[in-house]
């Protein structure tokens, strides 16, 4: 599939296609990549078994009934991926990313309303042992989400 873990341009004409609609079939995949239907069943489950990427429906939590979203950017002290990984154990985080900066983790939360994002910070946030202080930006609007980024 991959050499040296560098995806051909197959993979990435397979990816690209599947950004753009994730329920496309087979067989249209493989019209607009030139292969067999088969060889892009098969290279499709590589892709996934390697964690490449994934196939799931991404929602609009407003239109589930969740109406406060928030990014969450926490200092922490001590080993940060035991951090990350305590904080992406929660059901409400939705991602979890260690940087370099203001912040040594930024976590994003969908919740029901501003109680239980209050419920989030007071009882599961900041109580992880590492978090040390956090700064909550609130959603307003989400002006832009996609996952069309292509595999370079």
């Amino acid at each position: 599939m991959a050499e040296h873990g560098v995806l051909d341009e197959l993979n990435r004409a397979i990816i690209a296609e599947l950004q753009q609609d994730g329920r496309r079939s087979y067989a249209a995949i493989a019209k607009a990549v030139g292969l067999s239907e088969a060889a892009v069943r098969q290279r499709v489950q590589r892709l996934l078994d390697a964690g490449v990427m994934q196939i799931v429906a991404v929602t609009d939590p407003l239109q589930l009934g969740f109406s406060r979203q928030a990014m969450i950017g926490i200092r922490a002290d001590g080993d940060l991926s035991k951090v990350a990984d305590k904080l992406a154990s929660l059901p409400e985080v939705d991602y979890v990313v260690v940087t370099a900066g203001s912040f040594d983790l930024l976590v994003e939360l969908v919740c029901n309303d501003d109680d239980h994002l209050l419920s989030l910070l007071n009882n599961s946030i900041r109580t992880v042992p590492g978090v040390r202080d956090s700064e909550t930006f609130v959603y307003l609007k989400l002006a832009k989400q996609t996952y069309t980024w292509g595999a370079r």
